[in-house]
């Protein structure tokens, strides 16, 4: 009897392992790109741990609704490429929601003259701010100290209903999603920096009629240290109001992900 259950373990094993694998390949792409899990300064190595032990451990939950292992490389190679680009798709959807701050840390330093001092950033390009920076890691320790990064994770469970592994992605309904997140993130940014907008728009009127009263004097160079030095009393002031903002935002936002309701 011993023997028999080893025999039917060992035929089972191509059929777990492949289905493990295909776990992975849907997860670990996601938590290359996911928010909080899948920052640059997080090695590469550990990610892949993640999303290693994410596989194992939703693999005999998912493997009932699991394609069965293709006989022929050229299906087997199409079902991989598939999760892997959902993984991705889903990982880009919440870094999306996640790089609002960012963007509008982005907009307060050009608002305040502060974007001279550069820090590259992964997403955000060479031409990242420091501010910006700032705001993205601020991001980062919010989704990882509030738990906020369960929401995709289970998204991505809940994935599996709706895009089951196998029937491929609808290019056409993703590419509008990613366009919808894309300009909602961008929207949200602007309305967190609005306020920085509209004080550099009232500050540089002001300097335009001072230069027009004394144009001896260089007004915008006299007047650049109180320039950044308003903005970032005016960023401490504000920054307990843009942070309630942006969590509301962002709990609304991950909210849509497919999977997640």
């Amino acid at each position: 009897m011993i023997a028999a259950a080893d025999q039917a373990l060992l035929q089972a094993l191509p059929a777990l392992a492949f289905h493990a694998a295909l776990v992975f390949c849907r997860l670990a792409a996601a938590v290359m790109l996911l928010p909080g899990l899948g920052e640059s300064e997080i090695p590469v190595q550990l990610r892949l741990a993640l999303g290693v032990m994410l596989a194992l451990a939703l693999t005999p939950v998912l493997a009932p609704g699991l394609p069965p292992l293709p006989d022929q490389a050229g299906p087997l190679i199409r079902l991989v490429a598939e999760e892997v680009v959902i993984g991705l798709w889903i990982g880009l959807l919440a870094r999306f929601v996640a790089l609002a701050l960012a963007q509008a840390g982005q907009v307060f330093a050009l608002m305040v003259n502060l974007a001279t001092p550069l820090q590259g950033d992964q997403f955000l390009g060479g031409t990242a701010t420091a501010p910006a920076r700032m705001m993205a890691l601020a991001t980062a320790a919010l989704f990882l100290a509030t738990g906020l990064y369960e929401v995709p994770l289970r998204a991505l469970v809940g994935s599996y209903a709706i895009l089951p592994a196998g029937e491929g992605l609808p290019l056409g309904d993703a590419a509008e999603m990613l366009a919808r997140f894309a300009a909602g993130m961008l929207l949200v940014a602007m309305q967190l920096a609005a306020p920085f907008v509209l004080a550099a728009i009232f500050f540089y009127s002001a300097m335009g009629l001072l230069s027009r009263v004394a144009p001896q004097l260089q007004i915008f160079i006299l007047a650049a240290p109180a320039q950044i030095l308003g903005g970032l009393l005016l960023l401490m002031l504000l920054l307990p109001a843009i942070f309630s903002a942006w969590w509301r935002s962002t709990i609304e936002a991950l909210s849509r992900l497919p999977g997640a309701g």
